[in-house]
């Protein structure tokens, strides 16, 4: 059955709204902006109160000066796939010279590169956590150029199975190379290595996470053994499967996930409204998990854009998005949960919907 013709249906490895997706980040932010009424919360759901403006006015306060990070563009080529795999390392530049450090692997969105989520990639380095962001050649920014009447094309072609499964091969060429065959591979602190990623990188990511699926009667998996977490930003769920609980069930790593009320989808063609990426954190297995959705936004609020979502919001939900992250990354690497516990208090103004699950 031709799934052009079938919007809600989606490529059948990853079956994520990927095309469209970052069609409208990419093109159409004002639909991608239109709101959508999140749907009713669970039983454990927990509803963050709104501070007093004096309160949300101190909380936008600027934090001190972040260290600048050392920034190392790397042009990887993996042979056996004839394939590129461009990355950008942010290594920290205070840490003790024979210091370990935790890693962080970021998979971007269709039609983006290596250079995105930047602020995400310095937050973490200027807190002595390295970030490898890569970039996969398949659904990179290049689907934006040539012919413009060929980007639609250029963009299922880009949401392909073929291609979603080159991206998480993707993921372990590039720990192969960083921690087996570069100079920053025995720095790396193997015990604390965790992956994220927004939109269709969050399905790479919990591929590599170990969401398994079902292929001709086999269960198909691409769990790569060395992550230790998953950071999932905005993701989409898997289309085009019968049971979401049976494909992310198989995730047991801990999983934080973000959001907002208005990550919506809405262009031609296609509609995925927030619910969505709430489908995706109630049938993640991890018995530790998290959820933020942050009130209004965008699906584009997460990535560098200066402008989506709001340009009062925009800087503020990033701030956050830096703090929750870093709470995550320490909780899970550091067994420290002082930052999941005061996260919420601190952001409160700006949330709409707060988990988290713990044993």
């Amino acid at each position: 059955m031709d799934q052009k013709n079938h919007p809600r249906r989606g490529p059948r490895v990853t079956g994520v709204c990927v095309a469209w997706c970052l069609w409208a980040l990419a093109l159409t932010p004002a639909h991608a902006d239109d709101v959508v009424a999140p749907t009713a919360g669970t039983p454990r759901q927990t509803v963050v109160p709104v501070l007093a403006a004096a309160t949300q006015a101190a909380l936008v306060a600027k934090s001190e000066p972040e260290l600048e990070p050392r920034v190392t563009d790397l042009d990887w080529v993996d042979a056996a796939r004839k394939r590129e795999v461009p990355v950008r390392l942010y290594w920290p530049t205070q840490v003790a010279p024979d210091a370990q450090v935790p890693l962080v692997v970021f998979s971007h969105g269709i039609g983006s590169s290596r250079t995105g989520y930047s602020y995400l990639g310095k937050h973490f380095a200027a807190h002595g956590i390295a970030s490898l962001h890569l970039q996969h050649v398949g659904s990179d920014r290049k689907v934006w150029f040539g012919n413009p009447f060929g980007i639609i094309g250029r963009l299922w072609s880009a949401a392909s199975e073929t291609e979603a499964i080159h991206r998480v091969r993707d993921l372990s060429f590039a720990l192969d190379e960083l921690l087996e065959r570069s100079q920053y591979g025995a720095r790396i602190d193997r015990a604390r290595i965790a992956a994220a990623g927004h939109s269709y990188g969050a399905n790479t990511v919990m591929l590599a996470a170990g969401a398994t699926l079902q292929r001709n009667g086999f269960s198909v998996q691409f769990r790569e053994p060395r992550i230790r977490a998953a950071l999932l930003l905005s993701a989409p769920p898997f289309y085009g499967e019968p049971e979401l609980n049976k494909i992310l069930g198989a995730i047991t790593l801990p999983s934080l996930h973000i959001t907002a009320t208005e990550d919506t989808i809405r262009v031609p063609g296609y509609y995925s409204p927030p619910a969505d990426r709430l489908a995706v954190f109630d049938a993640a297995g991890s018995k530790v998990k998290a959820l933020v959705v942050f009130e209004g936004g965008s699906h584009n609020i997460f990535t560098d854009r200066p402008a989506s979502g709001g340009l009062t919001l925009n800087p503020r939900v990033k701030s956050a998005t830096q703090d929750l992250t870093l709470a995550f990354l320490r909780s899970v690497f550091d067994a420290s949960d002082e930052g999941m516990q005061q996260w919420p208090g601190k952001h409160g103004p700006l949330i709409s919907r707060w988990i988290n699950l713990a044993p």
